[in-house]
């Protein structure tokens, strides 16, 4: 079994490394730079749309995705690919992360594009656009299926997992009793569909990152001195100059951009599905707030972490296959056991690291899990036209019990599967949002058109040289009679 996880592992992943970072330096110079240009638009636009009986907000879809992209891997993941790639692994991640910020833009923009008015709700995403903007129905109906059965069964673990080891090594709670407590708080609120999910994401996800960026900046404010030696460790240890972590270039590149996506997953789709929900006049203004949540998750939350293990010396550096080449944290394997004993060097004699960290996961994660039912949830729409179903039912029962396997089973596998089931989410992701490039390109120039001229933009396909839009197409037709 082990072997064979392994295998798809690396086929899965492998290649996907580099595709990442190829098509993040692609659209970054297809779209000039978007996610650079127009990050004052970003801001702008994350507080114009307003919640609709329909959609919702701009800023509750901003915090949906947001809830998907914070997680434990802000926490864990930063811990294991600096452990496992290097101090340098967190430069690979930050570079991931700007050029990802294109990818995020263009699955968010084609989300909103190719959306769809279903049961009362917006509903939009990597189905919806290969088949409204290919044409692929046989392909966006494979791709629905693998990214439902996925986010009910492969990738909520990890999260569960980790909320669970946080409270045991903090508060020593039986990790079957974190189980439970997780699931029935879950229930509670998957069961009170899209809109609530989206409210307490809205509530919760900015609040906890506030708290826990504060913490990481009182820490470094309290090691400054330590500050110049971690940026001369990172940018060395990047780019094979290090005595120490020379050797280990390759693995930072490669855990820099598997963990940055992993906690980011621009590239993965998610944006799409988060992005299509919102009630905006243009496409373009999601995919701006979609790519702006990229920088939240990465460029500060993970940063964050990063700096915080290393400034403190909480981390050890075991690559896979290689001897130790530092141990400072001798019997603690990597994870958020590092952040919280960074805390905890922070603030000697209190051993607050432990309760703080597992308070910050358990926000993290819950919101992360909140996100993966509505994610999953809408590749079940897609699939049957309907979020009241039999298969909603039984996907809300599978996403439950898969949270809650993941509070026994070993924490490799529980990582070793949420990897997986990301990589096969992104592959279906990658090829779409690469072949719909034109798509997304018409519409941004659409949008910087209509901004040129002192105007709101408004989406009106036709106007924008795109076909198979058919809730605007239908909008802009209302509007018209």
């Amino acid at each position: 079994m082990e072997a064979t996880l392994t295998s798809i592992y690396d086929s899965v992943w492998n290649p996907l490394v580099h595709i990442t970072l190829i098509a993040g330096i692609v659209y970054t110079i297809a779209t000039r730079a978007v996610q650079v240009r127009h990050l004052p638009g970003m801001l702008k636009c994350l507080f114009t749309g307003r919640e609709s009986d329909a959609g919702t907000s701009s800023f509750q879809a901003f915090a949906m995705a947001l809830g998907g992209r914070v997680g434990v891997g802000n926490i864990a993941g930063v811990a294991t690919a600096i452990a496992y790639g290097g101090p340098g692994a967190l430069f690979w991640m930050i570079a991931t992360a700007v050029l990802a910020g294109s990818s995020a833009f263009i699955e968010a923009t084609l989300g909103q594009v190719y959306k769809t008015k279903t049961e009362g709700e917006y509903r939009g995403g990597i189905p919806w656009y290969l088949e409204k903007g290919l044409g692929l129905k046989w392909f966006a109906m494979i791709a629905a299926g693998v990214a439902a059965s996925c986010y009910a069964l492969l990738i909520p673990g990890v999260q569960s997992s980790t909320i669970a080891s946080a409270f045991d090594s903090a508060f020593g709670v039986p990790q079957w009793i974190s189980g439970i407590v997780v699931v029935t708080l879950l229930g509670l609120v998957v069961f009170g569909g899209t809109q609530r999910i989206a409210r307490v994401a809205e509530k919760v996800v900015p609040a906890m990152a506030a708290c826990y960026v504060l913490m990481a900046l009182v820490i470094l404010v309290i090691n400054i001195q330590a500050i110049p030696e971690v940026v001369r460790l990172v940018m060395s240890s990047a780019f094979g100059t290090d005595a120490v972590f020379g050797g280990l270039i390759g693995a930072a590149v490669s855990w820099g951009v598997r963990r940055s996506l992993y906690s980011n997953v621009a590239g993965v789709g998610e944006g799409g599905y988060a992005g299509a929900a919102a009630s905006v006049s243009h496409p373009v203004k999601q995919g701006l707030v979609q790519s702006f949540s990229v920088y939240i998750d990465t460029l500060l939350v993970c940063t964050a972490t990063g700096v915080m293990l290393l400034s403190t010396g909480a981390y050890n550096i075991v690559p896979e296959g290689r001897p130790a080449l530092v141990q400072n944290l001798p019997g603690v394997e990597p994870g958020e056991a590092f952040t919280q004993e960074a805390v905890n060097m922070a603030f000697p004699g209190l051993n607050i690291g432990s309760g703080f960290v597992a308070i910050a996961i358990f926000f993290f994660a819950f919101t992360s899990l909140l996100t993966y039912f509505y994610f999953g949830l809408t590749n079940i729409v897609y699939l049957t036209g309907s979020a009241r179903g039999v298969p909603a039912r039984v996907l809300q029962a599978v996403v439950l019990l898969s949270a809650f396997l993941g509070t026994v089973r070993s924490t490799e596998l529980v990582w070793q599967l949420g990897d997986i089931g990301y990589g096969l989410i992104a592959w279906f992701n990658m090829i779409a949002i690469a072949l719909l490039l034109p798509t997304a390109l018409r519409a941004l120039r659409d949008y910087e058109r209509q901004q040129k001229e002192g105007l709101d933009p408004v989406f009106d396909p036709v106007k924008a040289g795109i076909k198979g839009a058919t809730f605007w197409e239908e909008r802009e037709s209302l509007t018209r009679s």
